[in-house]
């Protein structure tokens, strides 16, 4: 059995501090792929490496590698996940986003986006003349790029989803030696700044202004921003490397390599030191200078940063350098008397059945909870599965003899490293420490697992990690129908009989995928078996399955989600087809109509169409007109000429003019006439509404400026009678046969309102009867506040009202001495003492009906 070696094996003190060298994977590539032709790039996270021929370099034939350009996506471990072919010209950008995105810019200024690793990508233009003028080189970050133009011009894009390529500040003329960034997090101005070696010093570039530095130590071959942010390291074309605040105000450390070729990488390795790369040396500077070499002598070696360390990847090998983290070095350190590092040795002479361990124990007794805590983070730390073991049995053993203990983070811990251990073994190659995990997040492990379609671990770490499955389930099957050979049927079968009675499935997303793929029967039989209308429902409409989309919406009973599809579809169709496809289904149907009613505008016309559950209504509360055009062609459409007619008459009372309104009401019977007889009642009063408005235009051209158009009959001569224009009114009258009742009152409501009493009087004294009896004058005319003509119809009323009612309406009108005269005439004694009472007996009224009273009340 091979001996495992110690983990300080591969430590180099730099400085102060210790930096590691762990082996992470052997054999990487095969022997006849020269790494010295290709341009290198790797995906943060641990994660792809892509391989790209150097144009500029002159390359043999070999027999059995492709003649055609591709772009070579490996695993650090070596195994090829995809090859791209290429020839979209020459490349000069190629990086990676935080998510594992491949980006690769062109010397045209065209950018794709690889948004997995099978070759699916999208594809967008730097503008700002860069197909013109040319694109020099690429910077890449989190989620977004650089790109230097030929111009000396700056094309920032800030996010890959959206892209926006907005133009920075234009640097100065001159030749760019060498230039980096800072991204937005790490700026004050929370936008990407650019660092240009421009002659001897550094230009800063950002979204408004370019500033000089007035750094006269330069030129600079090569610039780096440490991950942080806070450091800016500049190498120099004499040989010397410098490190410098990122503010330019601070001179920290200055190293002279000696070296007159020019380094091929010149990278951060973490915040605290520098990697300078040739060939086949690494050199670590640390601070103040302080150094450490690694050789590599089989072949060429590239450099891919992260933000806790490099990888270095040959041929043969592949690398991680980082410094030795603060917990590893507490257990390891040679000559170290940390809790930690006994307690690991108490664990081993436990094995060793020695009584030592014991001993040890009691030593660390009172910072054994300090030990067991250090112990588990350190085992995260670890590469080694071995030293992972030994840790996490040191802290067991220690955590055993404590009364108590909380050993949740142990339990994460098992849990992390177990993942960590699996996505590691060569046949992934994801090489993650613990921070870039932690970084990476368990979802972010998963998506990565995905686009390499490693279902079965997925699967396997999501149910390790208790986390939801549906996105693994959902991304194999939308991979079966893209590269599945089998019969339409026999995938979809396939895919319903795996995820059937799995939780939050969505088929749709599926479907979409066979659509897009151009398998629209496979995503129409895949549609079927999504439970939410509401994903069916869209996908359905780009499928060009209009009918089968509208009857799933009203399967569903949503109504916004069939009005959704409504407007959809009436946006699309021609109005006969719409009508048509709508006939049929009376819920559709109604809902147009009940639409059009509120104004097509509010439901047909405004939605919404990235959320189809939202509809607005014009104004605060209130509804637009209805759209009468809509309703016409749906009415004469389906044959109905009574609610076609209705839209007529509702056009013609909105009208201001009554000639405009005659003539839709003529319209209107035109319709009803072809059915004249089961419309009599229609036709007669669209006949009388069309005379009552021509006598209407008559009068306002008569009468002007007096407006009588949309005043219904009673109020046309209501507004005549109270002009004085009674010979007309008196024609309406007849004209509508307004019976006498209802003329009387028209008429003593005009009179009263215009406060005509003579004519009042007139009436009353030219009539001994009246069609609605004299009360309603007393009433109105007292009301009016007449009370000495509204007595005057108390006579008349008597007669037909009830004994002694006279003596409240003489009241009511002021006179209660003939009110008096009426208690005494009916004897009401009462009705008498309380009118006396109210006088008052010294006063004349009171005296009057005192008189009046004294020859039948005797008391």
């Amino acid at each position: 059995m091979m001996e495992v070696p110690h983990p300080t094996a591969g430590w180099e003190q730099v400085g102060e501090r210790f930096y590691r060298k762990t082996q992470l994977y052997t054999q990487v590539f095969d022997a006849d792929l020269d790494l010295d032709n290709y341009i290198v790039a790797g995906a943060p996270y641990g994660g792809a490496v892509a391989l790209y021929r150097d144009e500029e370099k002159l390359v043999a034939f070999a027999a059995g590698r492709p003649s055609k350009p591709s772009i070579d996506i490996y695993s650090c471990a070596g195994k090829l996940i995809r090859r791209i072919p290429w020839d979209k010209g020459s490349i000069k950008g190629l990086g990676w986003s935080e998510d594992e995105k491949l980006l690769v810019v062109t010397g045209d200024g065209t950018v794709r986006c690889y948004y997995d690793l099978q070759g699916d990508f999208t594809q967008f233009s730097l503008g700002h003349d860069a197909d013109e003028v040319g694109v020099r080189s690429c910077k890449f970050y989190g989620h977004g790029l650089v790109a230097l133009l030929n111009n000396n011009s700056l094309v920032s894009v800030s996010a890959y989803d959206e892209p926006r390529p907005k133009l920075l500040a234009q640097p100065p003329e001159g030749q760019v030696n060498s230039w980096s960034l800072v991204p937005p997090a790490y700026t004050l101005s929370r936008s990407v700044e650019v660092l240009l070696s421009i002659d001897q010093t550094i230009y800063v570039s950002d979204a408004s202004e370019c500033e000089d530095r007035y750094i006269d130590i330069g030129p600079f071959s090569h610039i780096s921003i440490s991950p942080n942010g806070k450091f800016v390291a500049l190498y120099t074309t004499t040989g010397k490397a410098h490190v410098i605040s990122s503010d330019f105000q601070t001179r920290l450390s200055e190293y002279v390599s000696k070296s007159k070729i020019p380094p091929q990488y010149f990278e951060w390795c973490g915040n605290d030191a520098v990697v300078i790369a040739w060939e086949d040396e690494v050199r670590l500077v640390g601070p103040g200078g302080s150094l450490a070499r690694f050789y590599y002598d089989n072949g060429r070696i590239h450099i891919l940063p992260d933000f806790d360390g490099v990888r270095v990847l040959a041929n043969d090998t592949c690398d991680f350098l980082q410094k030795v983290p603060d917990v590893i070095e507490e257990v390891f350190r040679l000559g170290t008397d940390s809790p930690a590092s006994i307690l690991l040795d108490a664990v081993e002479q436990l094995e060793m059945q020695s009584p030592k361990a014991d001993d040890n124990i009691q030593l660390i007794r009172s910072n054994l909870v300090e030990a067991v805590d250090t112990c588990v983070n350190a085992a995260g730390q670890e590469f080694s599965i071995h030293w992972q073991k030994q840790l996490l049995k040191a802290a067991s053993f220690g955590k055993s003899v404590l009364d108590i203990y909380n050993s949740d983070d142990f339990v994460d811990m098992c849990e992390t490293l177990r993942v960590l251990n699996a996505v590691r073994f060569f046949e992934i190659g994801l090489p993650l420490s613990y921070e870039q995990y932690q970084r990476l997040s368990p979802s972010g492990l998963i998506a990565r697992l995905l686009n390499r379609r490693e279902y079965l671990l997925a699967l396997k770490i999501a149910g390790y990690l208790r986390l939801p499955t549906d996105k693994i389930y959902v991304h194999w099957a939308s991979a079966k129908v893209r590269v599945g050979a089998e019969d339409d049927d026999i995938i979809c079968r396939k895919i319903v009989d795996k995820l059937s009675g799995k939780p939050g499935i969505s088929f749709e997303a599926i479907a979409r995928a066979a659509y897009d793929e151009g398998r629209g029967r496979l995503a129409t039989e895949l549609l079927n078996h999504e439970p939410r209308a509401g994903r069916q429902v869209p996908l359905l409409l780009s499928m060009e399955e209009d009918e089968v989309a509208l009857d799933k919406a009203i399967e569903s009973g949503d109504t916004d989600l069939v009005y959704f599809v409504l407007h959809q579809l009436k946006r699309k169709l021609p109005l006969a087809t719409f009508f048509r496809v709508i006939s049929s289904r009376p819920t559709a149907t109604a809902l147009v109509e009940a639409s059009a009613r509120l104004g097509g505008g509010v439901v047909l016309g405004n939605v919404d169409e990235d959320n189809h559950s939202h509809y607005k209504q014009s104004g605060s509360g209130s509804t637009t007109c209805e759209d009468t055009a809509l309703l016409k062609d749906l009415y004469y459409q389906d044959d109905r000429r009574v609610d076609g007619s209705d839209v007529f008459v509702r056009e013609a009372l909105r009208q201001p003019e009554a000639r405009t309104a005659a003539d839709k009401l003529a319209l209107a019977a035109k319709l009803l006439s072809d059915n004249a007889k089961e419309n009599a009642f229609e036709l007669s009063a669209l006949k009388e509404a069309t005379t009552l408005l021509r006598m209407q235009e008559a009068f306002d051209r008569d009468l002007h400026p007096e407006t009588f158009t949309g005043l219904s009959v009673n109020q046309t001569v209501f507004k005549l009678v109270r002009l004085g224009y009674h010979g007309r009114a008196k024609k309406v009258q007849s004209e509508f046969k307004v019976t006498e009742k209802v003329a009387w009152w028209i008429r003593l409501q005009a009179l009263v309102s215009k406060r005509d009493w003579s004519e009042i009087e007139d009436l009353s004294s030219k009539n001994r009867k009246s069609p609605i009896g004299w009360e309603p004058f007393y009433t109105q005319v007292l009301q009016a506040g007449n009370q000495r003509l509204a007595a005057t119809f108390i006579p008349k009323c008597a007669p037909s009202m009830e004994q002694g009612a006279t003596i409240g309406m003489y009241e009511k009108c002021g006179m209660r001495v003939k009110a008096a005269e009426e208690a005494v005439k009916y004897k009401d004694a009462e009705s008498w003492a309380r009118l006396l009472e109210e006088a008052g007996r010294g006063t004349q009224e009171g005296r009057d009906i005192e008189r009046l009273g004294q020859s039948v009340f005797r008391r």
